[in-house]
């Protein structure tokens, strides 16, 4: 076996561990890079030699699992087709961006296709996952309880309203984070792998800017607690528009310090502001805004 195989070998091999460690408590630090090592293992292998080696990693986990191996399994497949994605892009040196876009479409469109066939099958993920925040709430201290709103009903039918964004934030984690660590990885095995703009160079399409107005508008006239189909699809379009524009202001922030040579302290302070101060997220999504629908950053250019 030449070194390209124990390379081989080795991924393979983290990728079948990783799978093992959700039957322990590990799971909490490697879940996170679930299909990191499937990924490289997919750049790093032809086709037939990729089928071989992940067909063979599985045949372990499943040996060691005992009746969990079906499940493991089933994880590890349900990760492969977004693997598979970004690997193919890899090997055409993609720009990252798209990389990390076309992950991120195809794991939201397998987690959509998972809850609509296991609602045919008469399986109500939605109910199951109020019923599983319920009794989360129900067995904390009264201290905790004492914090969240007094309607419990109300709150879990919120929480409930926003499972589009929690789908969104999911395969966006999933999706930067495979790709940030698999990219460093392959670099140290000599892969040229594009990675992402600096921050500074960062601009959301012009497109949000009209998402955004247009759903702060119209919320605006749309009473509290409304449960509309309409509401809900404004609510979680903001949820998910002012947190891109205020990552925006961050990245103007680091424009603006990289443009006047200034200390990288104030766009790391501004971050900081973001995080414990959350009436922040506003302001700083306005200023997104204004910098994704005005040339400021033009006129900054120009005085110097």
């Amino acid at each position: 076996m030449g070194k390209q195989g124990w390379q081989r070998f080795l991924w393979s091999a983290i990728a079948g561990i990783i799978l093992l460690s959700f039957m322990s408590p590990f799971i909490i630090f490697t879940v996170s890079f679930l299909m990191v090592p499937v990924l490289i293992l997919y750049v790093k292998s032809s086709t037939k030699q990729f089928v071989i080696y992940y067909a063979a990693s599985l045949l372990v986990v499943y040996a060691l699992a005992a009746w969990q191996g079906a499940f493991l399994i089933a994880v590890s497949l349900f990760f492969l087709p977004p693997v598979l994605v970004m690997g193919n892009m890899y090997k055409r040196k993609a720009a990252a961006r798209s990389v990390i876009t076309a992950g991120s479409i195809t794991l939201l469109a397998e987690s959509l296709l998972s809850l609509m066939v296991a609602s045919m099958l008469g399986f109500n993920p939605i109910m199951k996952f109020k019923q599983l925040m319920g009794d989360s709430i129900n067995s904390m201290s009264p201290a905790l309880r004492e914090l969240l709103p007094a309607d419990q009903d109300l709150y879990l039918n919120l929480l409930i309203q926003i499972i589009p964004v929690y789908l969104i934030a999911f395969v966006l984690f999933y999706s930067l984070v495979t790709h940030g660590v698999s990219r460093w990885l392959l670099g140290k095995t000599g892969e040229q792998i594009p990675g992402l703009r600096p921050m500074r160079e960062r601009m959301l399409p012009k497109s949000f800017v009209w998402f955004y107005l247009i759903a702060f508008a119209a919320d605006l006239f749309i009473k509290p607690g409304s449960d509309s189909m309409i509401a809900v699809l404004l609510f979680n379009m903001l949820l998910i528009l002012v947190p891109l524009f205020a990552l925006q202001a961050i990245s103007f922030l680091f424009f603006v310090a990289h443009t006047k040579n200034w200390n990288r302290a104030m766009p790391i302070i501004g971050i900081i502001l973001l995080l414990v101060v959350p009436p922040f997220f506003f302001l700083y999504s306005l200023l997104g805004v204004f910098d994704v629908a005005f040339p400021i950053r033009e006129r900054f250019k120009k005085k110097l």
